[in-house]
């Protein structure tokens, strides 16, 4: 809805500006520059990236569009699964081997659809919990190599907006390319002895292109480019805060300890205070302990508090 909003906002000043100083719409409507400037830019675009560049373009573009924000609610289930997940671990990695080789059909990721619908999240997760079960892994070298692997992860997803970023400042100047093939054509129009004003009027299209490709840079492909770094952002904090947990559950500290420290690197629009923490994780343990007489997971719990 921001992102629409946004667009009305831009459309109306820049065309309804034009409009009330007495522009017409034939005036702008130059499709043959903006076939020249849209096809340079994206031959460009395909020429300067490999195909998974641009395949993850697209998957960011998608992802732009249907715009689903990273919400308390997929914070509620990262963490409470991340917990469930440590609680199994507590009673050894191989526990987690059902889990952790088949993700998609575990009932226990099941409960947490939101963090299913995050392919990436989600290899780094089970990754990263078979690394552990693999063999003895000290907290030190598991932090040296998750942030090695955040770091090429991020630059890796980074790469699209830099390419956007990259064809945005590259608009100008094809819109100065294809102002140049018009007053070629117009200087044509002028030895076939066209009148004055259809030599205006072929000037007036000529310059279409240059505002096109300027529109395109500070208007379309910039702020997409930053809304991407956005979106990578947000993903890589989402597995900043699950690295946070690995490494602070294989330094030795109970659950509840894990799981807080991860909570931390929460965005602070979205970030649960440590009580409503708490409070999802007595939740949690109590429906899983309604067919117990007991509360198994409970007690284990208010003892790592």
């Amino acid at each position: 809805m921001q992102q629409l909003i946004g667009i009305i906002i831009v459309l109306g000043s820049v065309f309804g500006g034009f409009f009330m100083m007495g522009g017409v719409f034939h005036q702008i409507w130059q499709p043959i520059e903006l076939f020249v400037i849209a096809g340079a830019g994206l031959g460009a675009l395909v020429i300067g990236n490999p195909t998974h560049v641009l395949k993850e373009m697209g998957t960011q573009l998608k992802k732009i569009i249907t715009r689903k924000k990273y919400d308390s609610e997929f914070q509620r289930q990262l963490l409470l699964l991340m917990y469930e997940l440590l609680q199994l671990a507590a009673g050894g990695l191989k526990a987690l081997d059902a889990h952790v080789e088949a993700p998609k059909d575990s009932p226990l990721f099941q409960r947490y659809p939101l963090v299913l619908e995050e392919p990436k999240l989600l290899a780094f997760i089970v990754d990263n919990f078979r690394l552990m079960a693999m063999g003895k892994i000290n907290a030190h070298e598991l932090e040296g190599v998750l942030e090695q692997e955040l770091e090429a992860i991020h630059e890796e997803l980074n790469q699209p907006a830099k390419s956007i970023a990259k064809i945005g400042e590259a608009m100008p100047g094809f819109g100065i390319l294809a102002a140049v093939l018009g007053i070629v054509i117009t200087m044509n129009t002028v030895s076939e002895g066209a009148t004055s004003g259809e030599i205006a009027e072929h000037v007036g299209a000529a310059m279409v292109g240059t505002f096109i490709g300027i529109f395109l840079c500070y208007g379309v492909l910039d702020p997409i480019a930053n809304v991407m770094k956005q979106l990578v952002n947000q993903e890589a904090s989402n597995k900043e805060c699950v690295k946070v947990v690995l490494v602070t559950h294989v330094a030795g500290k109970p659950p509840l300890l894990a799981i807080d420290a991860g909570r931390r690197l929460v965005p602070l629009n979205i970030k649960p205070s440590f009580a409503q923490l708490e409070r999802w994780i007595n939740e949690l343990e109590g429906r899983d302990s309604e067919p117990e007489s007991g509360s198994r997971r409970g007690g284990g719990r208010a003892k790592a508090a």
